[in-house]
């Protein structure tokens, strides 16, 4: 493990793009402050720059350095939450711009996973965190139901769990407001 988040890492600082394993399925991330990072991703996706991407930190601290105000509810949500959940939040701050929807508000999940806590703790920032497929395919539930042109593409490919064929489910999405009103955006 440690070998992939030292060379995660060198990517990461480079500005390129790593394919690794969540808390939820496979993504593609790269460092959610720097905007020609965040452009790859979309490169890779075959997205639309308009959809926005969900960012993982790794604890509390960490998402308090990249949303303006974080309703009270959010941590009930978080402690609660027996599957991942990612919340979008009002008022993104410090973050690539194209990460941050038009509102202003983004996705951010706190990761549960051993190595994206690690990863995200020495990198000291938020790193993307968006399915490792083209944009509208189905999302690869384990590291062989991923594309070779995706794999290609990545500046490293992580292989920490790539031999784990355990199927994964995309995390919960709740869109929550600074008011407290939520909604639910995927179960």
């Amino acid at each position: 493990m440690e070998t992939d988040i030292q060379k995660a890492l060198e990517v990461l600082r480079s500005g390129g793009v790593i394919l690794y394993p969540t808390d939820t399925v496979w993504g593609l991330g790269c460092d959610a402050t720097n905007e020609q990072a965040v452009s790859k991703i979309f490169s890779v996706k075959q997205r639309t720059e308009s959809k926005s991407l969900i960012v993982l930190v790794a604890d509390e601290q960490q998402l308090l350095r990249y949303v303006n105000d974080v309703p009270e509810a959010a941590w009930d949500l978080i402690e609660t939450s027996e599957r991942p959940i990612t919340i979008i939040y009002d008022k993104a701050i410090g973050l690539a711009p194209s990460v941050i929807a038009e509102d202003g508000s983004v996705g951010i999940r706190i990761a549960k996973d051993e190595f994206c806590q690690k990863l995200i703790r020495k990198f000291g920032k938020p790193i993307v965190s968006t399915s490792a497929n083209i944009s509208g395919e189905p999302a690869p539930l384990t590291f062989n139901e991923i594309k070779k042109d995706i794999i290609d593409q990545a500046g490293y490919v992580v292989k920490w769990r790539q031999n784990n064929n355990k199927k994964s489910q995309p995390s919960v999405i709740i869109k929550l407001a600074n008011n407290g009103e939520f909604k639910i955006i995927r179960k």
